[in-house]
């Protein structure tokens, strides 16, 4: 079975400084963070130079010692055939101070041993040997140094580690927010797994930007340029040029590697997050539709069909894998393959170990940060891949769009009316509603029958306002619903739907939703006016029982009386009904109307039934056909026409 990435009709493509200059949106409210992270990533590089600068002196102690050791023997042999003499003791003499001479202390060192004088320390003896520096140095300046280094870098994760995390809070709160404003004819195109994972999985990119990219390009350029600056200046003093341009012309070939293998990178990174979405939509599909799974017995089936989705992430995640762990070896193998040839030059043109080891340490120094910086390239390219699906949520534009002047409409006194509404879906080719006019008064009632795919629903949308008509207007007291506050539309219409979804949480709490300053004893009165509290109460918990995933522990009965409970609770003047009851059987049909009854009590009433019996006393009914009015008046003025409604009554035996 083929298994396909199908990308989302709103996906775009963003280049690195599209992608790269918008998280810096997200970063700037914890800048202060990022400025002291960063700040101690660049001194931590200034922690190396003490280490680079006692690499010489410490070297050339080793060698006069040897020197020394060697002058020494060879003046006992001169003794076995020479007579001893005063000034044969001269050339070790001016060889001591040629050592002194040649031992190239670091620039903070003589204050340091001026420091020590004041205590009665000294740090050379009478020869200007350097073993008591030597000491200082290991015993006590090497470990200052490395104490300070680990505070700056433990700082500089921790500060951009904590930006990271709440950039990545906030992104999740925003594209949360703003999916929850598209209309819901985006919500009919998208893939809701898919979109869970981008907004939960995919922003966590951000942090690897802010607290692993960031901090590397705030820590390893800097220790970079202070060991590059640190070997240019070595070379310079000691008239080494010659090698000093060897190593300009090789370190460029680290590069090398990162580039050719950083497109591949890129293209599988983008392929595994795009794969890993369809891992969450599988799971969310397979889960929301378990009853259903479970009724055809096809687990075996959706588990087949899982692990070849799940095979197909796997595909993608290894080839990204390979591609990405190319890069620490290449880089590694070219090293060593120039470090040895930059060797054997140096043993060809007889250069001191002295002098070639204070240039080698730093370019060791920085083999790290150089294999950092390579790595970066591949999480560049992921993070890039992760940027642009987020980008592409957050730029989608399909909100019902409210007016900055928009009216504040806090009640409904006269009556709604349909002005030549015509509507279309994005992705159908025809008007789901044509030409809609009709009026619907203050404390009235108006029905709407109809086969499946009338138009009946989305009439009811439109009066919600959960789409915008593509010609006409739906007005309520004479004015637009396009121009009153969404807010204020929302508190005076509700709706009561077939599908009575409550979410994972108590009763008690599903009663109250929408109304969070309702008390206890309002919600048992709307549970008591809904038909409700006699089953809630015979449950163990009573309110506090929690109802599963939409409502899965509770009957579609119960579900709907909880839902019609939560509609008196908020007590709308406006209410739509969308097929309250057709789903259910007689005797909780029965409840259930009633509760609907109560519920109707002076409200304006928009119904959409399949049995015509629930709105038989309706003030006027209409009957659509292929999104069109087709026919329109009480039941009675409808029947007899003899038309479309009558035949809906013969076929469910009314009248």
């Amino acid at each position: 079975m083929a298994v396909e990435y199908k990308k989302e009709f709103f996906d775009k493509t963003y280049t690195v400084h599209e992608a790269y200059a918008r998280v810096w949106k997200y970063a700037r409210r914890y800048k202060f963070r990022l400025f002291l992270g960063v700040v101690c990533g660049m001194l931590t590089a200034g922690t190396l130079v003490p280490f680079f600068q006692i690499v010489q002196p410490t070297l050339q102690h080793v060698e006069s010692h040897d020197a020394g050791m060697a002058q020494k023997s060879a003046a006992t042999d001169t003794k076995v055939s020479e007579a001893p003499s005063v000034e044969k003791k001269q050339p070790q003499n001016v060889f001591e101070k040629q050592i002194a001479k040649n031992s190239k202390l670091p620039a903070w060192y003589p204050k340091v041993e001026k420091f020590a004088a004041k205590f009665g320390i000294r740090l050379q003896d009478e020869k200007g040997g350097m073993g008591g520096a030597l000491l200082l140095i290991v015993c006590i300046v090497v470990p200052l140094v490395a104490l300070a280094r680990l505070a700056l870098m433990y700082l500089n994760h921790y500060c951009l580690s904590w930006a990271g995390a709440h950039a990545v809070a906030d992104i999740r709160q925003e594209l949360l927010e703003h999916v929850q404003k598209q209309n819901l004819q985006f919500f009919g195109r998208v893939d809701v797994g898919q979109l869970m994972t981008r907004i939960s999985g995919d922003p966590q990119q951000i942090q690897v930007i802010l607290s692993t990219i960031l901090s590397e390009v705030a820590m390893a350029p800097f220790e970079i340029f202070v060991a590059f600056g640190f070997i240019i200046w070595f070379a310079i003093a000691n008239n080494m040029l010659a090698t000093l341009l060897l190593i300009a012309i090789g370190f460029p070939l680290f590069v090398l590697p990162i580039q050719m293998i950083g497109k591949r990178v890129k293209k599988w990174a983008r392929r595994t997050m795009e794969r890993g979405s369809m891992i969450g939509a599988k799971i969310h599909e397979i889960l929301t539709c378990i009853k259903v799974v479970k009724s055809y017995n096809t687990e075996e089936y959706e588990n087949k069909r899982y692990a070849e989705t799940n095979k197909y992430l796997l595909k993608s995640t290894m080839r990204g894998l390979r591609v990405g762990l190319m890069v620490g070896p290449t880089v590694e193998t070219i090293g060593i393959i120039l470090i040895c040839a930059f060797l054997v030059w140096c043993f060809a043109t007889n250069v001191k170990i002295s002098d070639v080891v204070p240039m080698l340490a730093p370019l060791l120094i920085i083999y790290k940060p150089v294999k950092q910086l390579s790595k970066l390239q591949v999480q560049i390219e992921t993070s890039m891949a992760a940027l642009s699906r987020i980008y592409s949520v957050l730029d989608l534009e399909m909100e019902l769009s409210e007016k900055a002047d928009a009216a504040s409409k806090k009640s409904f006194d006269d009556k709604i009316i349909f002005h030549d509404v015509s509507f279309k879906y994005d992705t159908a080719e025809s008007d789901a509603v044509k030409h809609a006019r009709f009026e619907l008064p203050r404390g009235k009632m108006v029905a709407v029958v109809g086969g499946t795919g009338s138009g009946k629903s989305t009439l009811s949308g439109l009066l919600a306002r959960f789409y915008d008509p593509r010609e006409g207007r739906v007005t309520i007291d004479n004015i637009d619903l396009r121009d009153i506050k969404v807010a204020d539309l929302r508190n005076l219409v509700g709706a009561v739907t077939q599908e009575a979804l409550l979410f994972n949480d108590t009763i008690e709490e599903n009663i109250r939703y929408g109304t969070p300053n309702a008390t206890h004893e309002d919600v048992v009165a709307a549970a008591k006016l809904a038909n409700a509290h006699d089953f809630i109460m015979s449950q163990p918990e009573g309110y506090d029982r929690i109802v599963g995933e939409k409502g899965f522990a509770l009957s579609g009965g119960e579900r709907q009386r909880i839902a019609i409970a939560r509609a008196i609770l908020r007590n709308p003047p406006i209410l739509i009904l969308d097929e309250a009851t057709s789903a259910l059987d007689t005797v909780t049909e029965r409840l259930v109307q009633d509760a609907l009854t109560n519920l109707m009590k002076n409200r304006t009433v928009f119904a959409i039934a399949h049995r015509l019996s629930t709105i038989r006393n309706a003030d006027l009914i209409l009957v659509m056909d292929h999104g069109e009015i087709v026919e329109r008046g009480t039941h009675d003025e409808l029947y007899a026409l003899n038309g479309v409604y009558r035949k809906l009554c013969d076929m469910q035996h009314q009248k």
